[in-house]
């Protein structure tokens, strides 16, 4: 029941904020978690951003957030890569805050293309040219290892969507025939380390998010409840064709939903 719900594991774009507007009802949402002693968490698959401009950019919205309240695709990666590749080359495909943040994992990363590499690494890449395109058909044609921060097909702004990482993999598939292995939502692997950080139970946990095969999807498959917010990407049509399993509740946005749990 959403009365006993204390861990609140919460997409940002399309489901607290969209671009730089802040949704009506968010400060009063998250003033609600924290009188009930509950906690939360910022789960995000966009890995063109680090932590750092994440709380920069709440910051300025007037949401108080620390390093500690964020769970995101890069650092998903990272974990990942720390257990599968910790002393090979990694070839990078993203911004410059990706590249910091797998350097502060202390992952041995290059943009550079050389013999020496074993892993093309993906992200959402707001920096994307088209030698890093090259680059990554020439690797994938190797034979190189292929991950993927996250398979995002837009990035919602302020005037439509953009491709996101999702849509860059299809493209170099339409190229190579090859397809990465993609670390965040849909995996359970972020909400997994949301709750061991925080020591709540699943069943004190659930994901708002704006997406179904992303946010929905990976509160499914870590077996907690999900809340889809319509006021994103997906609609109630996408809902009715969606092949994955329903939300467990829908609302309008984060408006209703903290309507609904207060009652």
């Amino acid at each position: 029941m959403l009365k006993n719900k204390k861990l609140f594991l919460l997409d940002m774009d399309g489901t607290i904020y969209l671009d730089q507007e802040l949704f009506d009802g968010t400060l009063d949402f998250l003033e609600y978690v924290k009188k009930i002693g509950g906690r939360a968490m910022y789960l995000t698959n966009n890995s063109s951003k680090s932590v750092t401009k994440y709380i920069e950019k709440l910051a300025s919205m007037g949401i108080n957030a620390e390093e500690k309240d964020f769970t995101t695709s890069a650092q998903a990666t990272a974990l990942y890569l720390l257990k599968t590749h910790k002393d090979d080359l990694l070839y990078v495909f993203g911004t410059k805050a990706l590249k910091d943040e797998f350097a502060r994992y202390r992952l041995k990363i290059t943009d550079k293309l050389c013999d020496d590499i074993k892993c093309l690494v993906m992200g959402f890449d707001t920096e994307l040219c088209f030698s890093k395109l090259e680059d990554a058909c020439i690797l994938l044609n190797r034979g190189v290892d292929y991950i993927a921060t996250n398979p995002d097909w837009v990035c919602p702004t302020w005037y439509g969507s953009v491709p996101d990482c999702g849509s860059v993999a299809e493209m170099l598939y339409n190229a190579t025939k090859r397809r990465p292995k993609f670390i965040g939502k849909p995996e359970p692997t972020m909400i997994e380390l949301a709750i061991e950080q925080t020591g709540f139970l699943k069943e004190e946990a659930i994901i708002l998010g704006d997406r179904l095969y992303t946010d929905i999807a990976s509160g499914s498959n870590a077996g907690i409840d999900t809340a889809l917010m319509l006021s994103g990407e997906s609609t109630m049509d996408d809902v009715e064709a969606f092949d994955g399993k329903k939300p467990t509740y829908i609302f309008d946005n984060i408006r209703c939903f903290l309507n609904a749990i207060q009652e």
